[in-house]
């Protein structure tokens, strides 16, 4: 992550300068703008990935001795047979076709975004309510 890290920092140093002579040779605010959010963005993910190298293990990625193999692995649990995933996405296209034609199809999509966030949260939990 390290690597990232520093790559992202540059990555924002990079967007102040362009943002800077972009603002001062177009005078376009709204390019400007989204220039310098870019940068506060690629400062946000810079600082957030330096300062979590610091705090863990050193990764295969950072070692430049390492084989492929070294990072091999597992990741973490996904869920094999969660529809969440579908309700989010069909609530979140609804959401965004209520934008554009007509605010009442927003409102039709929220109960399927809630529905589809509750449930992801509340997956696997298995709380006292059950043990009882």
């Amino acid at each position: 992550m390290k690597i990232q890290g520093h790559m992202f920092i540059w990555l924002s140093v990079f967007m102040l300068a362009v943002a800077v002579v972009y603002g001062l040779w177009s005078k376009e605010p709204v390019g400007t703008t989204a220039l310098f959010l870019s940068f506060g963005l690629a400062v946000m993910i810079g600082y957030y990935l330096a300062f979590t190298a610091r705090r863990t293990d050193t990764g295969a990625q950072d070692n430049k001795e390492a084989d492929v193999a070294d990072d091999a692995g597992e990741l973490g649990f996904f869920s094999p047979h969660s529809w969440q995933p579908l309700s989010l996405g069909l609530g979140g296209a609804l959401a965004f076709l209520g934008i554009v034609f007509g605010w009442w199809l927003f409102f039709f999509s929220l109960p399927l975004v809630l529905v589809g966030v509750f449930g992801w949260v509340f997956e696997y939990y298995h709380g006292e309510a059950q043990n009882q």
